[in-house]
């Protein structure tokens, strides 16, 4: 159990570091924009630019910060709730919803600078 756990916890900041293909800032974009009267070629280079600004982000920091509260969280309610063995699996558990989150919200935050970057450029962003 106990690898397993450090195993996923090891993904979930992995994933932090990555951007996924049909993510909002790299890859295939997941952006829906109006294209009528659009130059193509001139969205695709400012998409290129937000994402590029979407990348400062640091969703591997949160991660490794919403593990660190969720384990520390985790591991005092264990702690009152049973013994050293439940304050561990506690800890265990919150160290894996604190990376959830924080993979989560850092994934938000850069689809949502991308929308403002676009609508910036005077892109209708529809989705």
């Amino acid at each position: 159990m106990k690898n397993g756990l450090l195993m996923l916890v090891g993904l979930l900041f992995l994933g932090g570091c990555s951007s996924p293909s049909g993510s909002s800032y790299g890859g295939n974009s997941g952006i829906i924009i109006d294209t009528k009267g659009v130059d193509m070629s001139r969205y695709h280079a400012d998409l290129t630019e937000c994402q590029s600004y979407a990348s400062e982000v640091p969703v591997a920091q949160r991660t490794a910060t919403s593990t660190a509260g969720g384990a520390v969280l985790g591991g005092v309610i264990g702690a009152v709730v049973g013994d050293s063995g439940t304050a561990k699996r506690g800890a265990g558990v919150g160290a894996v919803t604190g990376a959830v989150k924080g993979v989560s919200s850092g994934t938000r935050e850069r689809e949502q600078v991308v929308r403002n970057c676009l609508r910036g450029r005077g892109y209708r962003v529809l989705n």
